[in-house]
């Protein structure tokens, strides 16, 4: 997202997150800007029956939590270290000095902000009223083309557990282990030492 050499320029912290830390809870107020540096960040709510429902998994460059940082609200959502993560932690403050001297910075996060608006319609739309199969398949040619970028058949390892995405698509965990198990039958993904690849 913001190349890490202008964030160094801005100051910018890191620290480390042990697998399960929390980063921030839901209800805290915004106050600064995230980025991973190394490792892997979910941003997550539990229901009243205790089930999780994860918002995002966030990668190496990949943001988070940046719409309260815009609005002064609350966060809606936890973040937590899925693995060992270092994250780049910016103050609010610097954030908006270093977004008001760099405007392509700026362009680029609102471009990213648009596409997860649009990530997050295209997913709600698909958990009220396809079949898993295609719940599945939509999630992973969203990470494919509009995340990574690839176009080659089986080119990208899909870093996402069962279980995860079970909570992301609203599927119980046992759907989502046959449901791959049949795409992979009609070819439509690779299971390869039981990552999956579309």
């Amino acid at each position: 997202m913001i190349p890490e050499a202008l964030l160094i320029t801005y100051n910018t912290t890191v620290k480390v997150f042990e697998k399960d830390e929390l980063i921030f809870s839901e209800g805290d107020f915004a106050k600064n800007y995230y980025q991973v540096k190394s490792g892997i960040v979910k941003m997550n709510n539990f229901n009243d029956d205790a089930k999780e429902f994860i918002q995002g998994v966030f990668y190496k460059q990949q943001s988070f939590g940046e719409p309260p940082l815009f609005i002064d609200v609350k966060y809606p959502a936890n973040a937590t270290a899925i693995e060992t993560s270092s994250v780049y932690i910016l103050p609010k403050e610097k954030f908006y000095e270093l977004l008001d001297n760099n405007k392509n910075v700026h362009f680029k996060i609102t471009e990213n902000l648009a596409k997860r608006l649009y990530y997050k319609a295209i997913i709600a739309s698909e958990i009220s009223s396809q079949e898993p199969s295609h719940r599945i398949l939509r999630f992973f040619d969203y990470l494919k083309h509009d995340v990574y970028h690839q176009e080659e058949k089986f080119s990208l390892k899909i870093n996402y557990t069962r279980q995860q995405i079970s909570d992301i698509l609203g599927l119980r965990v046992e759907t989502v282990i046959r449901t791959i198990k049949q795409l992979e039958n009609k070819g439509e993904v690779k299971i390869i030492k039981r990552k999956v690849y579309r």
